[in-house]
């Protein structure tokens, strides 16, 4: 059987037999977690985000292709979770802006949205890592249009996107160690697989007509996020600043006269990555928006010029703030009559919204001067429309964002960028990085000088986590069993034990070092405020100096969140 166009008909039946495939396997591909916590939900987060683009292509008006395949990106956007969930948002996003005007899909038609969603996929992730869902998609669209030069059957193109697809899922374990170590194939690489084994299945007849989808035996997977490296310090020496000039500008692309390059992204990012850090930026197709800390202001603005003109400029001296900075804290020290700021007296002008699980952990971070807060963290990722919700609904004039969880960055900051008032992520990884940075944030500050400062406090704090294992498994080290308990610190196993007590105790040992002064112990849902009593008294006994805090935080999977400071 030869096909050469794909219809409306036969591509909503494509998403549909897709949208199903990841639910009835969402529970196999969180199971594929490398560190076998409770909170392994790629496969949950893949499936309600492809649910919600399926809703909106079922929903679309018109029948061509292109406006369908516009929708379903839409929909995947907007209720995208987690990173897994946004990166196939962005494949599909991609795969929509090539096929927009396409009223049928032809056999190159596909190829070419595939390659297209595949170099958009890249373009979203900061640091692009391979052995994950990226290199599957990448493997898979190359295949496709090598393909397409010989067919023109949609069927051949399909079929070779998703062998090459599933061929380059199984080399996973060689491209991140990690995987090979526990024995695992990339989890988000898997998920996209059964998207592209959906296709392939539903073009060939192979989905009932009812809609139901008949599952196949699966591989295995598991998607590793690259961190993003924060930087240090919290509160400086003037003359240590490295780059010292907090330069914006705004550039409209285009236009002016000393423009001499068509906007690239890549070529505008690199150059500037190149003359400082904390950088940031943003694009639409009228607009680029930078800002950047920098010695040489005069270069980022030049730079701007040869792709557009200025709408705006906005340079900083970083080192006279500090000094200001300074001068202002002796003076407040020497006040006795100072009080901290409360919850209440933060400005209305400025959202902070954090996401975490449980009352206790709202209150919280009420208290450090956070506005609202989202339900979400480990188990349950929230949507980017959840957030987008959340800022939109904050009738401020700017937000800042805590996502407190590395799998909800990405979700976060898609829902930065269609926010209706600016909007920026501080890349807080833990609920621990999320209350320090709050020791940065300053209402008087410009919005990016908020993220930078706050940004600048993550590294103060060590995260700990206790949680249990739901499957034996030898991990950094460890000859981890099922039911017994896990003590992590920033992203490393340290401790197991079948003890919860023991455990924690171990995990606090684990994080301490000659700098230590303050323990906050944070214990959640799944165990008791005695409990939580005997880790202090245990802690204090290690050193006479330490300082130690307990917070009831009702948060789920984590008996204890730790954080030394």
């Amino acid at each position: 059987m030869k096909v050469t166009e794909i219809t409306n008909l036969e591509f909503g039946k494509m998403v549909q037999a897709a949208s199903q495939k990841l639910n009835q396997n969402a529970d196999f591909i969180n199971s594929l977690n490398v560190f076998p916590v409770p909170d392994g939900d790629t496969g949950t987060n893949m499936s309600l985000s492809l649910a919600s683009g399926a809703k909106y292509e079922r929903d679309a008006d018109g029948t061509a292709v292109g406006v369908l395949a516009t929708a379903l990106a839409k929909g995947l956007l907007m209720g995208a979770r987690g990173n897994s969930g946004v990166i196939l948002s962005q494949i599909f996003r991609g795969f929509s802006k090539k096929l927009a005007d396409k009223q049928t899909l032809t056999a190159q038609d596909l190829a070419d949205g595939f390659a297209a969603g595949a170099e958009t996929a890249y373009k979203a992730v900061m640091k692009p890592t391979e052995g994950t869902i990226l290199t599957v998609v990448r493997e898979g669209a190359q295949a496709g249009l090598n393909t397409a030069k010989s067919s023109d059957d949609v069927l051949a193109v399909m079929d070779a996107i998703y062998e090459a697809a599933k061929a380059a899922l199984a080399t996973t374990p060689d491209l991140l160690p990690v995987l090979k170590q526990v024995g695992v194939v990339d989890s988000g690489g898997q998920g996209l697989t059964f998207v592209l084994e959906a296709f392939n299945d539903s073009l060939n007849g192979r989905v009932a007509e009812d809609g139901e989808y008949k599952p196949d035996d699966a591989e295995m997977d598991e998607m590793i996020d690259a961190a993003h490296h924060q930087s240090v310090q919290g509160k400086l020496d003037p003359n240590s600043i490295k780059y010292g000039y907090c330069t914006e500008i705004m550039v409209r692309i285009g236009r002016g006269k000393q423009v001499d390059h068509d906007f690239d992204y890549d070529e505008f990012y690199k150059y500037l990555a190149d003359l400082g850090d904390s950088l940031l930026v943003v694009n639409d197709d009228e607009i680029v928006k930078v800002h950047v800390h920098t010695e040489h202001p005069g270069k980022v603005i030049a730079w701007g010029q040869e792709f557009g003109d200025l709408a705006k400029v906005k340079v900083d001296n970083m080192r006279m703030q500090q000094e200001t900075i300074m001068e202002h804290d002796e003076e407040a020290a020497a006040d006795a009559g100072v009080a901290t700021a409360t919850a209440d007296e933060a400005p209305a002008d400025t959202a902070i919204i954090a996401i975490a699980a449980g009352d206790g952990l709202a209150t919280l971070f009420k208290s450090l001067g956070v506005t609202h807060v989202v339900n979400g963290g480990q188990t349950m990722n929230p949507s980017t429309q959840d957030i987008v919700d959340a800022i939109n609904q904050s009738q401020a004039k700017r937000a800042i964002v805590l996502p407190n969880n590395k799998n909800i960055f990405l979700a976060a900051e898609q829902a930065a960028k269609v926010a209706d008032i600016p909007s920026v992520i501080v890349h807080s990884k833990t609920v621990s990085q999320g209350m320090t940075a709050m020791l940065g944030y300053n209402p008087d500050a410009e919005l990016e000088d908020n993220q930078a400062s706050m940004e600048e406090n993550l590294s103060a704090v060590k995260s700990g986590q206790v949680t249990h294992a739901i499957r034996d498994t030898q991990l950094d080290g460890f000859d981890i069993k099922e039911g017994n308990f896990m003590g992590i610190v920033d992203g490393t196993i340290k401790v197991t034990d079948a003890d919860l007590l023991q455990t924690a105790v171990a995990t606090v040992k684990a994080m301490l070092d000659d700098d230590s002064e303050i323990i906050t112990i944070i214990y959640g849902a799944d165990t008791t405020a005695d409990v939580a009593e005997q880790l202090q008294q245990a802690v204090e006994s290690l050193d006479d100096d330490l300082e130690t805090e307990v917070h009831e935080g009702d948060q789920p999977v984590y008996p204890f969140l730790i954080s030394v400071e």
